[in-house]
This record gives C-alpha cells, structure tokens and sequence, in this order.
C-alpha cells in the first residue's frame, strides 16, 4: 500500500513496478516449474522401486517356496549394480502361526542394514517416503496364494542432488532476468520521463515569465503528444486572448476613458465567475469518480466476503476431520510403543482413518470447486480480447459466485437456456453486468425472503443472441423508469445507493459488448430487462 501512497517519482514508480511484477512472475513460474519437476521425478524413483520390487518378489517365489534362502540371498547380491537398491529383506508366511517371518537379506556396501518390517507391511505395501529414502513391500504370490514379502529400500540422494542443483540454477535465472530487467526499466524510464520534464518545465516557465508564445514539442510517446497538442492549443488560445483583451481595453479607453473601471471590475468578476464555475465542474467529475471507485471497491468487498463465506465451511471440516485423524494416529502409535496394540484397535483405527480422510476428500473437493467457480467469474473485466464461453455455464458460475450475497433474500433462480449455447463476446462484461442485475433484484427488487423468483431466458435468432432477465419484485418506481440508465438516478438515496449500477451495466453492454439494453416498462410485474448481443462466424 506504502507503494501506491507514498509521494514518489514517475521515474521510481515505473522501475518499482516492473521490477516488482516482473519478481512475481518469475518466482510464480519457477515455484510452479520446480514444484511439477520434483514431483514427475519422485513419481519416476516410484515407478522404479514398485518394478524392481515386483522383480524381486516374482524371483523369490521358488526359493521361498523350497525354503531355499542360500541361493536367494546370492541372487540379492546382484542388486550391488543397481545403486538406488539400499537394502533387501525377503520374508516367508510361517505354516504354523501364518505370520510373516525373516528369510533372507541384501545390504549395500556402506549401508547399515534396517530393521525387521515384518509389523509394517501393510504400511509399506503402498511406496513411502522416509529420512532421505523410499521403502515398498510387494507380496509373494505363488499360484493365487502369498507365501511370502519382499522389502526393498531405495536411496533419495540422487533425487535430492537434482533439486537443490534446480533450484541453484533456478536462482541465478531469476538473477540474470532481473538484471535484464532493471536495464531495459532504466531505458524506458528516459523514454517516458523526459519528455514529462520538458513539459514540467514549460509549464514552469510558462508560469513564471508569462510566456504564452512557448509551444511543447512533439515526442515519441503518442500519449505525451496528446497532452503537448492539448497544452499548445490552450496557450494559443490564452495568447489570443490577452492580446484580444489588451486590444478591448485600449478601445474602451479611447472611446470613453470614464468607463474604464467599471468596465475592468466587471472582467475580473466575469473571469472569478468562470473559475468558479471551472473548479465547479472540477469538483463535481472528482465526486463522480469516487462515487464510481466507491462503487467498485464495494462490488470487490461483496464478492470476497461471497468467498470467503463458501470456503471457509468445507476448508473448516477439512481441518476437523485432519485433527481427528491425527488424533487417533497419535492414539495408534502410543499403543505401539506400549505393545498394546490389537487387532481390534488397528481395525478400529482403519475404519476411523478412513471415514475421516473421506471427510477430508470431501470438502476439500468442494472447496476446490467454489474455487474453480469463482476463477471462471473472477476474470480481468479489463480484457478487450473477446472469447468463446457457453452462456448456461456462465450464468450457473456467476449464480454460484453471488450465492452469499444474495441468500438473505432466498430466490429461486431460474435458467431457460440451451446447454450448448456459446458466443464469442468479452466474459468480464457480460459477468459483471449479470452480477449487477442480479444485485439491483436483491437491493431494490426484493423486500422479504418469501416467495422472490428471477427468471433467465436466453434466445437467438439469425444476427443476435437475446437475454430477457425477469424479477418478481416491487418494480421500477414510475418517477424514474424514463431515467433508469441515466447516473446517479436511485430510490436509495443516503441508504448506501449511488444510482450508478444501471448507468454501468448501459455502458458494459452498449460500449464494451456492443450490444443493446433496453427496460420493459409495459412489464406489469417486477423488472424485465432485454439484452441484445450480437452473434459472430462460429457462434453457436
């Protein structure tokens, strides 16, 4: 925020931004890159220890079947090829207890051996990770039936090295991009900056010496040049107008010297009262833009309590299922380490685990969901690029995204539109419009929560695509049906109404859209609203 308020130069704040973003993005985009990298190669070592496990398993079925542990523990050894192998435990199924017990070994060279995971195996039978290597036991199966497991142990060090030599290189990317960057700011700060001085300094002495026959020369911004047209037409004309003054006055002299003051008292009062007018109209465009920042500051407020609401319940259960899950792992282990651990707890502990991690799922997925929603509806309305979108998906996204604010009122929402509809047309728009449709019906429509129903009917014909928007409110109050489009006409006046939401949804259609609007004022019931968009080659 200190950025933006703080008093600063055009010349720090151009470099601060693009310094500033081009950091974001490359951090983003490097996090995303490493993060993607790491997991596509740990899903390779996976792969890997689950095929050389299976091996090992498959190998072992007729040595453990003939109870031959001297001629496996010799065809173990020829895993000290394969450096990932750390270590290699075969066990046999017991005929008398059924239990698993140790039948034969492999230990790297300089690798310690680890101990007996014959209490593990249902653990291990799915790979995990652990102190800088990865474990993974596949069953013996001979004829349909396990006779026995196979444990094996890979090494991470390799995997390890290659992310922090990614991340090194990644590192030193970012630096050399910055550098890049921070030169190429510094050129295009002489580019914009200077021609603002030269015009700075003009002004100044302008100001100064009063020397209206300066004229701004032309630059290579198009913006700047604007600006310079614009301020050599004002001096020109001031400059005709002093001289025409000066030439006023001394006629006036000549023809009637008496009259000279009187005729000067009433130029200064002329010249206070167009100034006055001037800071007048001044002051009144200031208010309207506030009104209108306002009124989009407000818009954002809605929409990220809207979120935050839908959220925070599925992400919150989320968080309760993870703290009773971890609760009776805590609970397990403890029983563990007192070896007191039973079937009965194990079993129950399972069924627990997995009811809480289906809780989990659950509402992580939904949150998921809320969250892909309020992207879809969350787009740059600044975008002029126009886009192919389905209207019935559209329409559902926006409904959903708007779902907390406007639930006080509980209407019941109606979409009459073909599922295939789709128009190349600019989405942010077209939301925010259906958005401040949908909030004028709730604000000013609805009075209760009984009995409100809005209504979408989306139609085309050869040329147009065609959206009528039906409320069964109160209606528009008759004084203002001819003014509806017009800014600041509200009924809610001092009640947090700016009267400028319709004057914008006119605007978004008629200007961003190129499409019309126009209000049913024959309606005898509620509001009905026509929207006229037109189609392109290809829409649907």
């Amino acid at each position: 925020m200190s950025l933006f308020s703080a008093q600063t130069s055009i010349r720090k704040a151009l470099a601060n931004a693009v310094m500033l973003v081009t950091a974001l993005c490359l951090s983003l985009s490097i996090s995303i890159s490493t993060y993607l990298d790491v997991k596509e190669q740990k899903a390779l070592i996976v792969d890997k220890i689950t095929l050389l496990a299976e091996i090992i398993a498959y190998n072992a079925q007729v040595t453990v079947l003939f109870d031959d542990n001297e001629t496996e523990a010799e065809r173990l050894k020829l895993f000290e090829s394969v450096p990932m192998i750390k270590n290699v435990h075969i066990y046999a199924i017991d005929e008398l207890s059924n239990k698993p017990k140790f039948f034969s070994s492999f230990n790297a060279i300089r690798t310690p051996p680890v101990p007996i995971k014959v209490n593990n195996i249902d653990e291990l039978l799915e790979p995990q990770f652990k102190n800088k290597a990865i474990e993974l036991i596949k069953p013996i199966v001979y004829e349909g039936n396990t006779i026995g497991y196979a444990y094996v142990r890979g090494d991470l060090e390799r995997l390890n090295q290659y992310i922090n030599k990614k991340i090194f290189i990644d590192i030193l990317l970012t630096l050399f991009v910055l550098v890049i960057v921070y030169f190429v700011s510094r050129r295009i700060q002489k580019r914009i900056a200077n021609p603002i001085d030269n015009l700075s300094n003009l002004l100044q002495d302008v100001s100064r010496n009063h020397n209206y026959e300066t004229r701004a020369q032309k630059t290579n911004v198009d913006e700047i040049n604007q600006l310079a047209n614009s301020l050599n037409i004002m001096l020109a004309r001031t400059q005709k107008q002093i001289e025409r003054h000066e030439n006023d006055k001394q006629e006036i002299k000549q023809l009637n010297q008496s009259l000279e003051e009187k005729v000067n008292q009433r130029t200064i009062a002329l010249r206070e009262a167009n100034q006055e007018l001037l800071n007048t109209l001044e002051r009144m465009h200031q208010y309207q833009n506030q009104i209108v920042e306002n009124e989009k500051m407000a818009s954002l407020g809605q929409m990220v309590a809207g979120v935050a609401h839908e959220v925070n319940t599925p992400i919150g259960l989320g968080i309760t299922g993870s703290t009773l899950l971890r609760d009776k792992l805590a609970e397990i282990n403890s029983l563990f380490e007192q070896k007191t651990l039973t079937s009965a707890h194990l079993k129950r502990f399972i069924d627990d685990g997995i009811e809480n991690l289906d809780l989990i799922y659950r509402n992580l997925n939904r949150a998921a969901e809320l969250v892909s929603s309020f992207k879809k509806v969350a787009v740059n309305q600044d975008v002029e690029m126009s886009t192919k979108i389905n209207l019935h998906d559209l329409l559902s996204d926006v409904i959903m995204s708007m779902r907390s604010e406007i639930q006080y009122r509980n209407p019941k929402i109606i979409i009459n539109c073909n599922s295939n509809f789709s128009i190349e047309t600019k989405s942010g728009p077209l939301q925010q419009v259906l958005q401040q449709l949908l909030s004028n019906s709730v604000i000013h429509g609805f009075t209760d929560d009984i009995g409100n129903e809005v209504r979408f009917d989306v139609e085309r014909n050869e040329s147009s695509l065609i959206i009528d928007y039906y409320d069964n409110g109160i209606g528009v109050d008759k004084s203002i049906k001819k003014r509806i489009f017009d800014p600041f006409v509200t009924t809610k006046r001092g009640e947090g109404g700016s009267g400028l939401g319709m004057h914008l949804v006119y605007n978004l259609v008629t200007q961003a859209l190129g499409g019309t609007i126009v209000y049913d004022e024959l309606n005898q019931e509620g509001v009905h609203f026509i929207i006229t968009l037109p189609l392109h080659e290809g829409d649907m």
